[in-house]
């Protein structure tokens, strides 16, 4: 599933298209990227509206509408696993996969494209109507590494399962969290609350640097559905440390890596680097 780098990746790189831009019409493919709004509605609610801005919160992208100087609502996409996103000629073909396009007064269009269908693409008059709890931005001004500190230790639960917890912190996934703990040299299953101020300062930076290296590749693909809306793959995925590279040397200190299964997800880390924490202080989930 795309995270924060890669759906931070699509929302540059399709804003310039479409701020601005006038929605003239629309096709709905498969109603039920909608989320559950019929195609009428969703045609009445975006057509004729104009696209004020396009912003990221967490894996989401949210388009604000205006008809206007009055609020529109605004769509919010979710890529889920192969949604992808793309401002085209308006006679550019999106092949197969194609769910919704908008079409644009100038001629272009947007394509929102889905392999599997999971993806969304949802009208609503404001975008926390769509999305549930969500921390904080981890490249904000409220991410510091104080607060990091404050709520890993409120809580007593292992790092790998909290750090993909949206509503802790918005945007991180299977792939950045291997990537930011093996950085800040902690160990998965070790419990939030027994981190101390160094560990969480280490923490903190590698969270942010993992992800400012990763926008500027312009994401991870690690599999043939990421691509960004020019059509070309991102390239963090050859900076891995350790997601994906189960058996292979670590390149700091010569361990294989190892897999486990934390919290139902495939975790990656590297034995040595990352020192397993005392029984006392871990709860193995198989």
């Amino acid at each position: 599933m795309p995270e924060l780098p890669e759906v931070e990746t699509v929302g540059r790189l399709i804003r310039p298209g479409l701020v601005g831009r006038k929605i003239t019409g629309t096709r709905v493919e498969w109603v039920r990227s909608l989320g559950g709004l019929s195609r009428a509605r969703f045609t009445r609610a975006v057509v004729g509206a104009r696209i004020r801005s396009v912003w990221r919160r967490g894996k989401y992208l949210v388009f604000d509408l205006k008809r206007g100087r009055e609020s529109a609502g605004c769509l919010v996409g979710h890529l889920r696993m192969t949604g992808r996103m793309h401002v085209e000629a308006g006679d550019w073909d999106p092949g197969p996969h194609s769910r919704v396009r908008l079409d644009l007064d100038n001629g272009r269009a947007f394509h929102f494209i889905d392999v599997r269908k999971f993806g969304r693409l949802i009208w609503s008059g404001s975008p926390e109507e769509v999305w549930p709890a969500l921390g904080p931005e981890p490249l904000s001004a409220e991410f510091t590494a104080e607060w990091l500190l404050e709520n890993l230790r409120s809580r007593r639960r292992q790092l790998k399962p909290l750090l993909l917890d949206q509503s802790f912190l918005a945007g991180l996934g299977n792939i950045y969290v291997d990537e930011s703990l093996f950085q800040a040299g902690l160990h998965p299953i070790r419990l939030s609350d027994t981190v101390r101020a160094p560990a969480a300062l280490k923490l903190h930076t590698a969270i942010q640097s993992t992800l400012h290296e990763a926008i500027e590749r312009e994401g991870s693909s690690f599999d043939t559905f990421y691509r960004t809306p020019e059509g070309q793959p991102g390239s963090y995925q050859h900076q891995f440390l350790v997601y994906g590279r189960h058996g292979k040397t670590c390149r700091i200190c010569g361990k294989p890596i190892s897999r486990i299964v934390v919290g139902q997800r495939g975790t990656h880390f590297c034995g040595r680097c990352q020192p397993k924490p005392r029984k006392r202080n871990a709860i193995l989930r198989r």
